[in-house]
């Protein structure tokens, strides 16, 4: 592995390229903080790819692409006189410093569970109202959902044990099929986010990340109808024209597969 001298030599020449890109190249000039925004959430998802997929070659090709956004952004706030990417590491230096007092100070903690609510607890002297605040407001709902309970749980809001999550789960399905069955769509969609964010729970406390074990069958499913689609190639026939059936022939292929 490079040496210290080594990654601050890497990372020096990072920016006296982002320098000269942004000096000399007609793209680069032209970018803002809030053009890049939505070119930043695609690299960030395209490092969790990479990620899920632990094909690490691609995670060390997308965090240079996402470090390069942390420079472009820093190198414009520079520009302004706002900040520049020595305050962008300083403020997170003094921030982790402040949060682990275990570490920096003479704070003692039992545990990892011990950490989080103490770094909770700092937030909120901090000055932060609510323990939510940390919580991205555009975070996918699924993401938000999983944020959301493990900040409370971080000052005690919790379940005790796995098998009371359980019990709400079966409590919302039973309270969804009420709703299916009187037909009333606006209360179906709530009770529907109640036994999701349920499951999101549960999910929790089998230590389970939500997102990734949806992914992941997001991937096997992409995977087996892709599958299908090339044997249905194969035989000349259009999916369209497959009954159920024949379609699940091959899906079952698939699956051993």
């Amino acid at each position: 592995m490079n040496s210290k001298k080594n990654q601050l030599q890497a990372f020096e020449r990072l920016l006296t390229i982002m320098d000269e890109l942004r000096e000399k190249c007609p793209w680069d000039k032209k970018q803002t903080i809030q053009t890049l925004r939505h070119l930043t959430i695609e690299e960030t998802y395209e490092l969790g790819d990479a990620i899920l997929d632990n094909n690490l070659n691609e995670v060390k090709k997308e965090l240079g692409d996402l470090l390069l956004h942390i420079v472009f952004y820093a190198k414009i706030g520079s520009e302004t006189n706002d900040f520049d990417i020595a305050d962008v590491c300083n403020e997170i230096c003094d921030k982790l410093i402040h949060r682990h007092p275990h570490i920096y100070s003479d704070v003692v903690v039992a545990d990892e569970e011990e950490v989080k609510q103490n770094w909770e607890k700092l937030k909120l002297k901090e000055g932060k109202k609510s323990v939510l605040e940390g919580v991205p407001k555009s975070l996918p709902a699924l993401v938000k959902a999983s944020r959301i309970q493990d900040k409370v749980k971080g000052v005690g809001f919790d379940w005790e044990e796995p098998h009371q999550v359980w019990d709400k789960v079966q409590e919302e399905l039973e309270e969804l099929q009420v709703e299916v069955q009187a037909g009333n769509q606006d209360k179906i969609e709530a009770e529907f986010g109640d036994v999701l964010f349920s499951m999101i729970n549960y999910a929790r406390f089998l230590n389970i990340n939500p997102e990734d074990a949806l992914e992941r069958t997001n991937k096997k499913f992409i995977k087996r109808f892709q599958y299908l689609e090339s044997k249905a190639g194969e035989l000349g026939k259009p999916l369209m024209d497959m009954t159920l059936a024949e379609m699940d022939v091959f899906w079952e292929e698939a699956k051993k597969l």
